[in-house]
C-alpha cells in the first residue's frame, strides 16, 4: 500500500506544527523538515527554563538582598543565620520585595536580628 502523503491527517499534523513555529525566523517557520526540528528544540527549552526560572529568580532575590543588608551594615550569610537563629521564618522572595520596596522594614528586621545574635 502506497504511503499517504496529503491526506487530511498528514496536512493536520503539517499545520500544527507550522502553526507552532510562526514567528521564527528564515525557514524554521515555513519548511516543514526544519520547522519540526525548530519545534522540537522550543518544547525541550521551555521545559527546562520552567525550572531555570525558578534557579534565577532565587540568585535575583540573594543578590538583592545581599546589597540591602551590605547597606545595613551586615552581609547575606549573617542575616540569613541571623534570620535561623532568631525563629523569624520569612522567605527570600519577601525579604528581596522588602528590600527593594520598604527599605525601613527591612532595616527593623536586620536590626531584630542584630540584637538576637549580639
Amino acid at each position: 500500500m502506497p504511503r499517504a502523503r496529503s491526506g487530511q491527517i498528514h496536512r493536520g499534523k503539517r499545520k500544527r506544527i507550522l502553526k507552532a513555529v510562526k514567528g521564527f525566523i528564515g525557514s524554521r517557520k515555513s519548511i516543514y523538515r526544519t520547522a519540526k526540528d525548530a519545534r522540537r528544540r522550543k518544547l525541550t527549552n521551555s521545559y527546562k527554563d520552567r525550572r531555570r526560572k525558578k534557579r534565577d529568580f532565587r540568585v535575583l532575590w540573594i543578590i538583592r538582598i545581599n546589597a540591602a543588608a551590605r547597606l545595613c551594615g551586615t552581609s547575606y550569610g549573617r542575616l540569613i543565620f541571623g534570620l535561623s537563629n532568631a525563629g523569624i521564618d520569612i522567605n527570600r522572595k519577601m525579604l528581596a520585595e522588602m528590600a527593594v520596596n520598604d527599605l525601613n522594614a527591612f532595616k527593623k528586621v536586620v536590626e531584630s536580628v542584630k540584637e538576637i545574635s549580639a
